[in-house]
């Protein structure tokens, strides 16, 4: 299954908690799309968030994002690793 890395904006400020909230969104409605969010890390100074994800499409996540409130098109596959 592809994997991806997507990119939030917005986020100044976020608190561990309020990101470990966010991520949950996501967990729960995730299954109707067919993905998995793996992991998010935060910068709260840039205010950036970042997700990997497994799934079948960069729309698949984006979907769940949406569904979960916080929106991005800003969405990577991560089609090479070393």
């Amino acid at each position: 299954m592809p994997q991806f890395m997507d990119v939030h904006d917005g986020f100044v400020g976020v608190t561990e908690d309020q990101l470990a909230a966010a991520h949950q969104a996501d967990l729960d409605v995730e299954a109707a799309e067919g993905v998995h969010f793996e992991k998010a890390w935060l910068d709260p100074k840039s205010g950036k968030v970042f997700c990997l994800s497994t799934g079948p499409s960069k729309e698949a996540v984006m979907r769940v994002h949406e569904k979960a409130g916080h929106p991005t098109h800003e969405v990577y596959e991560l089609a090479v690793e070393v």
